[in-house]
């Protein structure tokens, strides 16, 4: 909804969100562990607790300290409920592109990060170079190592360059579906198979696709 900006779609799936609030608040409330005006007070409560720069007396330079001290006043928090990591609050059932991009956005306001996107770079030529050298010796393991490996270096570039790298890659995904239909829609016109089609006029094919 948010992505296809329909303000009715946003009113509709919010709209299920708070029912899940009121719905899981309700049958809380039947247990007597709290009520929906509790769950709203100990929001407000955090809010406050984590914003000083806005209700107390704290200063802040820029929004990267806005962050860092969010995390900071987060842990002590975390520390009170004997949560061992930053990062285990971070779901193991998400998504695993999103998942990586939570991790590294964690530690980074943590100061875990790298200086620049030149770093990641480096980084990726490294681990490229690694899963050549997974893919040689054949070890199937070390080879799903290396790519994932790889693909969270990626993660960090999109990162770095304020890309978010689901979308990115539905884009790429998109991008390839129409230039593959080229191909599919010239091999029907000339009365091909895809599988008999010479791989050099597929190429052919793909790189006029481009050019659109």
């Amino acid at each position: 909804a948010v992505d296809s900006g329909d303000p009715h779609a946003m009113l509709e799936e919010l709209g299920d969100v708070l029912l899940h609030v009121v719905f899981h608040s309700v049958i809380a409330r039947d247990k007597g562990e709290f009520a929906l005006a509790e769950v709203i007070d100990h929001l407000c409560e955090k809010l406050i607790y984590r914003h000083p720069h806005v209700f107390g007396d704290t200063t802040v330079a820029d929004s990267k300290e806005v962050i860092r001290n969010w995390e900071k006043l987060k842990g002590a928090e975390a520390g009170k409920r004997d949560r061992p990591s930053i990062l285990s609050d971070i779901p193991v059932d998400l998504p695993a592109l999103l998942r990586a991009l939570k991790i590294q956005s964690k530690v980074s306001r943590v100061g875990f990060d790298w200086e620049g996107p030149e770093g990641v770079i480096d980084k990726i030529g490294e681990e490229t170079r690694e899963l050549a050298e997974a893919m040689d010796s054949g070890d199937r393991d070390r080879i799903e190592d290396e790519i994932g490996d790889l693909i969270f270096s990626a993660v960090n570039m999109a990162r770095l360059l304020k890309v978010d790298p689901e979308a990115a890659l539905r884009r790429t995904c998109a991008k390839f579906i129409q230039r593959f239909q080229e191909i599919e829609k010239v091999a029907g016109e000339n009365g091909v198979g895809l599988a008999d089609m010479p791989m050099a006029e597929k190429d052919r094919i793909w790189e006029a696709a481009k050019e659109k």
